[in-house]
């Protein structure tokens, strides 16, 4: 990925304005993340969607939605992302002529964005599963707790995913920034503020997983009129502080 972001970076003549620099590294970043992304989400799509009608068809219907096993692997996926931009990125770009600060900002759209594209893809594969299930007159129960209760509540659906892949994304830059800046040591030391933006966000939504042992112990969510300002703002802080941390910190020498 290095030399893709090389590339993208190498031709930055001195009087480019801020807004095509940053531009330009979005542009690197997204190039560079894409062979992975692909591949995760071909495997998705493989193993979930199709993988998930075939078994239908030849069972003639499970009764559950198959899309919906799948739906941890996005937020976890996406916290690996969030790892990754880092060591990834920032030496390369730096050594261009991209400042820390405008790295952060871009880091932190570039996490923005994937989040609700990650949303709309799984809003996509939830109605093609919807329409063919309705079609063959199967049962489309949930494995797991969501916000929403049918997958017809599109808005819903797109806000649950939404908002965890971008809480996970914004405690994998914060793992990422920490063990980059800080060390092994200090930043496993940093590993409970990392998670605070992913652990906040499941007790506040109590979706997926979690949902099912948080509501046996008599745990419920709040209302999500509080809920998804909360989560959005602790997301919000999570960018922030690994934006202010990645401030001072010295380059390590490229590898290789």
């Amino acid at each position: 990925m290095s030399s893709a972001v090389a590339d993208r970076t190498a031709a930055l003549p001195p009087g480019v304005t801020n807004g095509l620099r940053l531009r330009r590294v979005l542009t690197a970043m997204q190039v560079g993340s894409r062979p992975m992304l692909l591949v995760y989400w071909a495997v998705m799509l493989i193993a979930f969607m199709a993988g998930g009608l075939i078994v239908q068809f030849l069972t003639d219907g499970t009764g559950h939605s198959i899309w919906d096993y799948g739906t941890q692997s996005p937020k976890y996926f996406s916290m690996a992302v969030g790892i990754s931009i880092v060591p990834t990125y920032i030496t390369a770009m730096v050594a261009q002529g991209v400042t820390r600060r405008m790295f952060s900002v871009a880091a932190s759209i570039f996490l923005t964005v994937a989040a609700l594209l990650t949303a709309v893809l799984w809003v996509v594969g939830y109605q093609i599963e919807r329409f063919v299930y309705d079609w063959q007159g199967w049962s489309q129960t949930m494995e797991n707790r969501h916000l929403f209760t049918s997958t017809s509540q599109i808005g819903l659906i797109f806000a649950e995913f939404a908002l965890l892949v971008v809480s996970h994304e914004a405690t994998g830059w914060l793992l990422g920034v920490t063990f980059y800046r800080l060390g092994f040591w200090r930043g496993l030391a940093m590993v409970p503020v990392s998670l605070l933006p992913a652990a906040a966000t499941e007790f506040l939504l109590v979706s997926q997983w979690l949902g099912g042992p948080l509501s046996e112990l008599g745990y419920h969510r709040p209302s999500l009129a509080i809920a998804v300002p909360v989560v959005v703002v602790v997301s919000a802080l999570g960018l922030y502080a690994g934006h202010r941390i990645l401030q001072p910190m010295p380059l390590k020498p490229a590898k290789g």
